[in-house]
């Protein structure tokens, strides 16, 4: 594979974007800092087919995006392809409002393919290549110029690998019939609104104080507030106020701008600046919770009433034993707190819709209504529809030598 030397003018840009345009694939990664800026700031682009792979510093004097950005948004004809790439995308998103398309990512590939729920890189490339990769410089200050030629040939290795593995595993994608399982899956990666933050729903991100409007209205308003400081600035939203201080003041406001003093995570210097005065009007100005915009209220405990929450350990151990047996992440078929929606009598989930649903949702449902059953046959458990357990248990005995039958279901 060639390794072209780092990409610094926008000529030699639109070259290599010109080569790669007519690849099947791309590898891409990024290099970004964002630890003291709300934006993160991009350092360094990665990309690369089996042919060849280049480092671009878009941190370069009068070099234009354009060729790589076109190439990433506008060119439906080449697949990219990353690796646990949601900031990757959506540094894209910040630079055009649009994501990468098409777009395969790696991590979320292994977990239908194998039991790994989120696998690292280094982990993937040890998994597929037998290689150690070298960590060294993975706490580089990437803004930082110049770069030596050890971080650049560290940056590179991230996509030379990922275009020798991707292959791979999409031929045992296909060859376990699981590809069009990852559709839905990475369509939701190339949503764009999965990357654009709006303040007006930032309130959602931060655990809820119960389901007063009032509280909630003020919540509302402060996030939105808070969101809208934190980019005007340019610096991380916890700067601006933690989400615990957001929603002790949304749950108990202040009455003077002098008593922001007393508020545990704010400085004194809020009792009389400008950004407290701002606060105050964001709170004087809040309205309840419109009922339509209400979180919904979990439903607790129906129709299985004290039962529940063993019904939800049990599906639990079904999802368990569902994953083990066809080898797929048990987070790609559902979550923990589906299972619980799912054990309180919730129909409406995407377990119980499309390919989940018959892979996995269909035993889960009839496991709640009382039409299946655990059983261990050779120290292994299994699943079992009832009316078969039934049939192949023991009578139960009222004598000393009886046993209890090894079934166990959620009736």
């Amino acid at each position: 594979m060639k390794i072209h030397p780092l990409i610094t003018t926008t000529e030699a840009l639109s070259e290599l974007c010109e080569r790669l345009a007519k690849s099947d694939f791309v590898a891409v990664d990024t290099e970004f800092m964002r630890e003291n800026t709300y934006w993160p700031e991009l350092c360094l682009v990665q990309i690369g087919n089996t042919e060849e792979a280049a480092a671009i510093d878009p941190m370069a004097d009068g070099i234009d995006l354009t060729p790589l950005l076109d190439l990433m948004c506008e060119n439906e004809d080449v697949l990219k392809v990353f690796h646990a790439g949601g900031q990757d995308v959506e540094i894209i998103v910040n630079l055009t409002g649009k994501t990468p398309h098409p777009i395969f990512d790696t991590q979320i590939a292994m977990m239908a393919i194998s039991q790994s729920e989120q696998i690292g890189y280094a982990n993937l490339v040890e998994t597929w290549m037998g290689l150690t990769i070298d960590k060294g410089a993975r706490f580089t200050d990437w803004s930082r110029r110049p770069l030596t030629e050890r971080q650049i040939e560290y940056a590179i290795g991230d996509v030379t690998h990922l275009a020798a593995i991707f292959p791979r595993i999409l031929k045992k994608l296909i060859k376990t019939g699981r590809g069009l399982w990852l559709d839905a899956e990475m369509e939701k990666l190339a949503d764009p609104t999965n990357y654009i933050t709006d303040p007006g729903q930032a309130w959602k991100r931060i655990r809820q104080p119960g389901r007063n409007p009032q509280v909630l209205g003020r919540m509302k308003a402060l996030a939105a507030w808070r969101e809208s400081e934190a980019q005007h600035k340019n610096i991380p939203r916890g700067r601006i106020m933690r989400d615990e201080t957001l929603a002790d003041i949304a749950s108990h406001p202040p009455k003077s701008q002098s008593d922001l003093a007393k508020v545990r995570g704010l400085s004194a210097a809020w009792k009389d600046n400008d950004i407290g005065k701002r606060l105050m009007k964001v709170l004087a100005d809040a309205e309840p919770l419109p009922k339509s915009e209400m979180p919904e209220k979990i439903k607790q405990g129906a129709p299985l009433g004290k039962e529940g929450a063993l019904v939800a350990d049990l599906l639990k151990l079904l999802l368990k034993i569902r994953a083990r047996e066809i080898d797929v992440a048990s987070r790609l078929l559902t979550r923990a707190d589906e299972m619980e929606a799912l054990a309180a009598g919730v129909r409406d989930l995407p377990v119980l819709k499309g390919w989940r649903f018959e892979v996995f949702g269909k035993d889960a449902l009839d496991l709640v209504e009382g039409k299946r059953a655990f059983a261990v046959e050779r120290g292994r458990l299994k699943m079992t529809h009832l009316d078969a357990a039934d049939h192949e248990m023991e009578p139960v005995t009222d004598d000393a030598s009886g046993s209890e039958p090894d079934t166990l279901a959620a009736e």
